[in-house]
């Protein structure tokens, strides 16, 4: 471990067990987050829970956003609800909703209970939305006044409520009508630069950018890479104004939206793993993959059974599978990957697999020519036998085709299956490739074998 980061846990496991809360604050304030969030993270189950309750609930729940939500829900699930809700208390609206998500609904419910009641109103009503979607990620922390304000009472009241407001990430002030409507947004330099009579419906922008509670993560990103706001308004669907949605909270998600594919393309299934997390559960997670993985590994492996005389009879064949199989499933996975990216910006639908296959078959044609040719002239050389190289590199040109193809029109077959292209892709690329590898390879070499012996 880093001998900086080995410090700070040792410095901090000694506050602990001392019960210095003061001290625990001036020094975590005193490091870098990433530095805190490595110590704090190697802490015992048992430290982290004395270690939110040594300080206040806002440090407490500071504390806790600097944590991964799985690992921040199981530890808020073994402390008392009181406690608990105490820190939730503190915690910005999106993080209560993701944090209560994660958590067990038993647990989540009696942190609930232990809410004030418009809280708990609130929160509940945000856990209803999809993770991934415009409601699911806001904040319902917004300042907003009504179209009958002057820039005057804006201010004023901005100014009788600072300790209210400070809590909130102000970058916008809107507009709405009696009903809650969104009809405007307010600059601060209006409010700062405009005479206090002015009426706030003359110094807004009116009717501003905005997206609805259910918008996708896609089409949230997408407006953030169009448009270079720091926030937008979030609106139900009778454009009453609900939330703010940062850019900051999109961008975060579609990095963990990444890291969860990335996840489920190694096979690990069930969501987010860390190595916080108990044995029992990890194992479980990894094992649903894997054994179904030997199923698919045997099917590659009876190819090779069939072939059991020729293979004997030309072992010099044994050390050129494993790299034409690896070689396919290579090429193949690069054409899952841009399958992969094309369908989740929508420049690919399911229904184009004929079109991918178009595409896909001239590169399969001449990334396999290259390949072929070239570990054809190993073969021949190694063994001093044209008809050896002859075998493998027709076998590796024609299941680079193979794979590529597959490659390419995997993903969108099983999208519209309704099946998870990225959990599934490349276990099937692989056993498939692995499959018409060794057959392409020995039946090629049963055919030519009066020439190879």
């Amino acid at each position: 471990m880093p001998e900086a980061a080995a410090e700070s846990w040792k410095k901090l496991l000694q506050l602990i067990e001392t019960k210095n809360p003061d001290g625990l604050k001036l020094f975590l304030d005193s490091i870098e987050a990433s530095e805190s969030t490595w110590a704090i993270s190697h802490l015992s189950e048992d430290n982290q829970k004395e270690l939110l309750s040594l300080v206040a609930p806002d440090y407490a729940a500071w504390i806790i956003e600097l944590l991964d939500n799985q690992q921040a829900a199981e530890l808020l699930e073994e402390m008392a609800p009181d406690q608990a809700a105490a820190i939730v208390e503190e915690m910005k609206s999106d993080d209560q909703a993701d944090i209560l998500c994660a958590i067990d609904s038993e647990e989540s419910n009696a942190i609930l209970d232990k809410l004030s009641n418009q809280n708990a109103t609130d929160i509940r009503a945000l856990m209803q939305y999809l993770p991934d979607s415009a409601g699911g990620l806001m904040n319902t922390e917004v300042l907003s006044f009504t179209d009958d304000k002057t820039i005057g009472n804006v201010y004023d009241e901005i100014s009788q409520k600072g300790e209210v407001f400070s809590d909130f990430d102000i970058q916008y002030i809107y507009v709405v009508t009696k009903y809650e409507m969104l009809v405007g947004v307010l600059r601060l330099r209006d409010l700062l630069f405009r005479p206090r009579d002015t009426m706030i419906v003359d110094a807004m922008i009116p009717y501003p950018i905005h997206v609805q509670v259910d918008d996708n993560l896609k089409t949230l990103a997408g407006l953030f890479s169009d448009y270079d706001f720091l926030g937008v308004p979030v609106t139900d669907n009778r454009n009453r104004l609900v939330g703010i949605l940062h850019r900051n909270s999109v961008h975060k998600a579609s990095e963990q939206k990444e890291g969860q594919s990335f996840l489920r393309v190694m096979g690990i299934v069930g969501g987010e793993e860390l190595r916080s997390m108990p044995v029992r559960t990890r194992s479980s997670r990894r094992l649903s993959w894997l054994s179904i993985n030997i199923v698919l590994n045997l099917i590659a492996a009876s190819v090779i059974a069939m072939y059991e005389e020729t293979l004997t009879q030309v072992i010099a064949l044994a050390f050129f599978l494993p790299i034409i199989s690896d070689m396919s499933g290579c090429s193949g996975n690069q054409a899952v990957a841009v399958s992969m990216r094309e369908l989740n910006k929508g420049i690919l639908k399911p229904k184009e697999v004929f079109y991918t296959l178009m595409k896909e078959f001239p590169i399969g044609i001449m990334n396999g020519t290259v390949l072929g040719i070239l570990i054809g002239c190993i073969a021949a050389l190694w063994q001093w036998n044209l008809a050896l190289g002859a075998v493998v590199g027709l076998a590796l040109a024609a299941n680079t085709v193979v794979s590529v193809c597959l490659g390419g029109s995997i993903p969108l077959i099983l999208r519209a299956l309704k099946l998870d292209p990225a959990l599934v892709s490349s276990p099937v690329l692989t056993t498939v490739t692995d499959m018409c590898g060794f057959f392409f390879v020995l039946s090629f070499a049963a055919a030519a074998m009066d020439y190879i012996i």
